[in-house]
């Protein structure tokens, strides 16, 4: 793999290393996904710090997913930047139309796992080119997921993979994290990715400007770690993950954004 998809480990560590510890989050496929692959991490991607937060991003993913799926029309789920994630069972959502789309590496690792059917399929493409949404149904309403993702894809190519995709059905709700600038140029110094061989990443500030040629309206900012996540936390951890990776000094390095767009 090169070096962008090999930072998918982070996250399938910190999803395991929290669901084994029975807290945040309940991931056993993370589990025994992590127990034969062990891709050796080192320095902050393997801190436990982290790997709290990873489990509390995702968490808040599936929240936000189950909330959705209740309150739109059937919709199709497209999970962009799959990696080895078993969000479409956590969120027990196997009679739902579910994409799961990472690059073509990383779905052939996938499919060792995971197998589809007809609800669930898995799309090996990379994203910032078009063709893969050919492989999409159309005129649906769609939920689209895109965690650990943004980061990767250039501001420019980035609206313009979105456009893409959101044309392609009616009403549509995406959910996605973003660096901010600041993170971005901090990134070669601090970033748990340079411990799996590192990647250029990108940072967004004004979630607006992703409003622009996609046809996307911005809806919210949502808390990446919100207290009732942090409250399954020990007493001495819950203080130093606070003053680390909670409140304001995370909404300097990180965002996660709600945008939605609808067809009268």
């Amino acid at each position: 793999m090169d070096n962008v998809n090999k930072t998918l480990y982070i996250p399938l560590y910190g999803k395991a290393y929290v669901s084994k510890k029975g807290i945040i989050l309940k991931d056993t496929k993370a589990e025994k996904i992590w127990e034969k692959e062990a891709f050796p991490l080192k320095g902050k991607s393997r801190s436990k710090w982290l790997a709290y937060y990873m489990g509390m991003r995702s968490a808040v993913f599936d929240g936000w997913l189950m909330e959705k799926m209740t309150t739109m029309d059937n919709p199709v789920v497209i999970h962009i930047g799959c990696g080895m994630d078993s969000r479409i069972y956590r969120t027990q959502s196997r009679n739902v139309s579910w994409y799961d789309v990472d690059f073509p590496d990383v779905i052939k690792e996938r499919r060792r796992y995971y197998a589809e059917s007809n609800e669930y399929h898995m799309l090996s493409a990379d994203v910032r080119a078009p063709e893969w949404i050919l492989n999409l149904p159309d005129n649906h309403e769609a939920i689209i997921v895109m965690e650990g993702v943004s980061m990767y894809i250039h501001p420019d190519k980035l609206k313009q993979m979105l456009s893409g995709v959101i044309d392609h059905f009616s009403n549509v709700r995406v959910l996605m994290d973003c660096y901010t600038t600041f993170a971005a140029k901090m990134s070669s110094i601090r970033n748990p990715i340079n411990d799996v061989g590192g990647a250029i990443v990108y940072g967004i500030d004004d979630p607006r400007l992703l409003e622009e040629v996609t046809g996307l309206s911005f809806v919210k900012e949502h808390e990446m770690t919100p207290q009732y996540l942090i409250d399954e936390l020990n007493r001495v951890e819950k203080v130093i993950f606070k003053m680390v990776y909670a409140g304001k000094i995370s909404r300097k390095t990180y965002r996660l954004y709600e945008f939605m767009r609808e067809m009268e």
